[in-house]
C-alpha cells in the first residue's frame, strides 16, 4: 500500500533522510526505530509532503504522491498524526471531526465508539482538552479522513502511563479493525515492538536493520546495539 524508493530528503541544504527505502502492505504496521535525530520524523514529514524531498519516489497504492502537495496526498490517502498533535485550539472537538470527515467506513459514531471521551468533550475548544485528551482527537481526525495509509508520529509522547495505556489498545483495534496500511515512529521500545508487525531500525538517515517486531520483541540487549544505545527505552 505504502511504497517508499530510494528517499533523499529533509531541510532545505539540509539532507536527513538518505536513500531510504521501505514498504508497508495494507492491514501491517511498521515500525520505524532509532535515536533521537536520526531522519525517523522527517521520514513521516518527507512521506507526507512537509519536508523538502531531493529524490526518490513515495507511491500509495502503486500511484506515485512524490511531487503532489500535502493536501493532494491526503486525498491519496495518507492520514497523519504528527509529533505535538496539531490542534487548534479555536476549534471545538466537534469542529476538527466534521472538517476533517471523508466518506467511508470509518465515521463520527465509530471514532466516537473509539474514543468514548471525545464525545463527552465534543463542545470543548482544543485549548481546553487534556495531553490525551489532544492526542485521541488527532488520531480520530486522521481516521475520519479514510485514509489507507496512516502515519502516527511518537503517539505516546509526553502521556501519562495509564493514557499510554489506553491509546496502546485503542491504536491495536484500529489495526485490527481496517485495512489501513500503519508507519508507526514511536521511541518507546518495547509499545512499538508490541504495536507492530515489522520494523526497522534508522540510523544516520538509513535502515541499518529490517525484520520481523517478533525478533526483537524482549531481546533487550540487540535493540540497545542496533540503536547504538546504552540502555532500553522501556515502556513504564
Amino acid at each position: 500500500m505504502l511504497e517508499i524508493s530510494q528517499l533523499i530528503g529533509g531541510w532545505g541544504q539540509t539532507m536527513v533522510v538518505e536513500g531510504l527505502s521501505a514498504t508497508v502492505q495494507r492491514g501491517e504496521t511498521l515500525a520505524v526505530l532509532g535515536r533521537n535525530g536520526v531522519g525517523k520524523s522527517t521520514l513521516l514529514e518527507l512521506v507526507v509532503g512537509r519536508a523538502d524531498r531531493r529524490s526518490g519516489e513515495v507511491r500509495v497504492g502503486g500511484k506515485s504522491v512524490s511531487s503532489l502537495a500535502i493536501h493532494a496526498r491526503a486525498w491519496a490517502g495518507i492520514g497523519y498524526v504528527p509529533q505535538g498533535r496539531e490542534v487548534f485550539p479555536s476549534l471545538t472537538v466537534m469542529e476538527h471531526l466534521v472538517v476533517a470527515q471523508r466518506a467511508g467506513d470509518w465515521t463520527l459514531k465509530g471514532v466516537f465508539q473509539l474514543f468514548p471521551r471525545l464525545q463527552e468533550r465534543q463542545a470543548s475548544y482544543g485549548n481546553q482538552l487534556s495531553g490525551g485528551e489532544q492526542q485521541m482527537l488527532a488520531l480520530a481526525r486522521a481516521l475520519l479522513g479514510n485514509p489507507t495509509v496512516l502515519l502516527l508520529d511518537e503517539p505516546f509522547e509526553g502521556l501519562a502511563p495509564v493514557v499510554v495505556e489506553s491509546l496502546v489498545e485503542s491504536i491495536k483495534q484500529i489495526a485490527a479493525s481496517s485495512a489501513l496500511a500503519i508507519l508507526l515512529v514511536e521511541q518507546r521500545v518495547d509499545i512499538a515492538l508490541d504495536l507492530a508487525d515489522r520494523c526497522l531500525v534508522m540510523d544516520r538517515g538509513r535502515v541499518v536493520h529490517e525484520g520481523s517486531a517478533a525478533s526483537l520483541a524482549g531481546d533487550e540487549r540487540r535493540v540497545a546495539a542496533l540503536m547504538g544505545l546504552g540502555e532500553f527505552e522501556s515502556h513504564p
